[in-house]
């Protein structure tokens, strides 16, 4: 849930934005709490292992709409579908996805991501130990989904362990999340290196904070890209915002052009865990529980994929996680710092 605690201060800007008030409230608790427990009765979306794919690439917060207007822009991207997915919000999609279920895929899948929510998720279950005074309950149903441990996949790497929010870095800025030339590296050594019947690619833009322009221009981030809800709630300025999200995209597009080039898979899937709502059926961000279209809905685009060997990689595997025994450091700064609050 994106961070907005009960305080004079909010309750003024809820007055201010009537709609902002509503989704943090009414939305919550009527619609989006009983859809979060529905799924774990059942599924609504469409689990990816029930796709055939070689390799699944996952654009964090990525729109269908979104999808297609720059889809003109790179020769991949030319026969956009759409699924449902099993999650509004990242821990819901992974507590979904990877699941008892699907355990003999998952076996033989390596996960290479750079949502931080993969080990929280996955390794420290904290879905499933979470206080009854955490502020999200929609969190804490995730807890009744028979979601597998991190040791029933093939390969888990923790790529937001290179520059998160708040470490300056060679490749991202200072106030981004993980960059994504991470995952493209490291996407394109596991692939030649290994022999894993799946390969899932989970990059973290275009995600908030949106840092492309500020990176192209080389300079702090403005309101409209560090807090595009406050910014959006002050002004009502959708346009702006648009503009940025769809510039956030294509700088992780550009980096999947790129591993494109250097990846062999008869079949890759370009996808995403959620989408993005600027206000659409009076919904903002991302929630779990969400059923919004522009949320629920997301891209479905498969190509293929030659290696031609344009790029060497450099970066190195992370030093947690690939099923060792590790814990990595408390990523609670890392959400807040993302906008979410557990």
């Amino acid at each position: 849930m994106l961070k907005h605690d009960l305080s004079l201060k909010n309750i003024k800007k809820g007055l201010r934005s009537p709609k902002q008030a509503f989704d943090k409230t009414i939305s919550e608790l009527a619609f989006r709490l009983p859809f979060a427990y529905t799924n774990t009765l059942t599924t609504i979306g469409t689990n990816v292992f029930d796709r055939d794919w070689d390799v699944l690439i996952l654009l964090d917060t990525c729109r269908v709409d979104a999808l297609n207007e720059v889809s003109p822009e790179y020769d991949f991207l030319t026969t956009n579908d759409s699924i449902w997915s099993v999650g509004g919000r990242s821990p819901e999609w992974i507590a979904k996805t990877f699941t008892e279920d699907y355990k003999s895929e998952i076996k033989n899948t390596a996960y290479l991501s750079a949502n931080v929510f993969s080990a929280e998720i996955l390794q420290n279950h904290h879905h499933e130990s979470a206080l009854k005074n955490d502020s999200n309950l929609a969190y804490r149903l995730l807890g009744r989904i028979p979601t597998v441990d991190v040791s029933s996949l093939g390969r888990f790497e923790y790529l937001y362990e290179y520059e998160p929010v708040g470490t300056a870095g060679p490749l991202g800025h200072k106030d981004g999340g993980t960059p994504p030339r991470y995952v493209t590296n490291r996407g394109i050594s596991v692939n030649r290196e290994y022999d894993f019947d799946r390969l899932i690619l989970h990059y973290l833009q275009p995600h908030p904070p949106y840092v492309a322009n500020a990176l192209a221009e080389n300079r702090e981030l403005e309101r409209h890209e560090s807090d595009w809800w406050g910014y959006f709630g002050e002004t009502g300025d959708y346009e702006t915002i648009w503009q940025t999200y769809l510039d956030e995209l294509r700088y992780v597009l550009d980096e999947v052009e790129l591993l494109l080039e250097n990846i062999d898979a008869e079949t890759v899937a370009i996808s995403a865990d959620h989408g993005e709502a600027f206000g659409e059926y009076w919904e903002y961000g991302h929630h779990t529980g969400s059923i919004n279209p522009y949320v629920r809905k997301v891209p479905w685009v498969e190509t293929m994929a030659t290696d031609k060997q344009t790029h060497e990689p450099t970066t190195e595997p992370p030093t947690a996680g690939n099923n060792e025994d590790n814990t990595p450091e408390s990523t609670e700064e890392r959400l807040e710092a993302l906008g979410y609050k557990m």
